[in-house]
């Protein structure tokens, strides 16, 4: 008899904590609401045979006031307005490297395609203490962005990921992305979570 008591008292008390763990993370994953999309880089050209997963998380999309904005801080101070801009605009996701803390996004949106979506995003670049501390012309390349085309047949969805970049305007009067070194394909692509407006 003593043997039937216990056995229920530890019945009663996993599926209450069941219970709990279960209302929890669906709580936590309703209360976050983010989109998470990862993706494994693959370099190109003098980078060819490296790779690394990354992680992009978006907790909202930026707004027309937010485009705004980074528009005419081009047009004041091209690329060197547009990093200013960027570094005073709240975060509205962030991405994760491997062997990195990550950093913040600072501007990501979301615009339908053919036969899906794309998801673009930018942010200032973390410019390390060795470039800092040498003076490298890297330094000019502060911008890190990427577009990633999400297909609804998931399997043919992939991008491209610009880590060092600046944005310029050509002789031709046209914006154009300068890459420090060569941009990275995105593949293997997982979109998990809702799409935030």
């Amino acid at each position: 008899m003593h043997r039937q008591l216990t056995n229920c008292r530890f019945d009663h008390f996993g599926f209450r904590f069941v219970g709990l763990m279960t209302v929890a993370l669906a709580l936590g994953a309703v209360a976050l609401g983010q989109e998470v999309i990862d993706a494994t880089a693959f370099g190109t050209s003098t980078q060819m045979g490296k790779n690394v997963a990354i992680k992009i998380i978006i907790d909202r999309y930026s707004t027309p006031e937010d485009k705004k904005t980074l528009d005419e801080a081009f047009a004041k101070g091209q690329n060197q307005g547009l990093v200013d801009a960027l570094s005073k605009m709240k975060a509205v996701g962030r991405i994760q490297v491997p062997g990195t803390l990550g950093y913040d996004i600072a501007y990501a949106v979301s615009v339908p395609s053919q036969n899906g979506r794309q998801v673009r995003f930018v942010t200032n670049r973390k410019i390390s203490f060795g470039e800092a501390y040498r003076n490298t012309q890297s330094q000019a390349y502060n911008l890190t962005a990427g577009q990633i085309n999400i297909e609804q047949e998931q399997k043919k969805s992939g991008g491209v990921l610009y880590p060092a970049a600046q944005l310029v305007i050509n002789k031709d009067g046209d914006l154009q992305i300068e890459l420090r070194k060569n941009p990275w394909r995105l593949s293997n692509i997982i979109v998990r979570g809702k799409e935030k407006e």
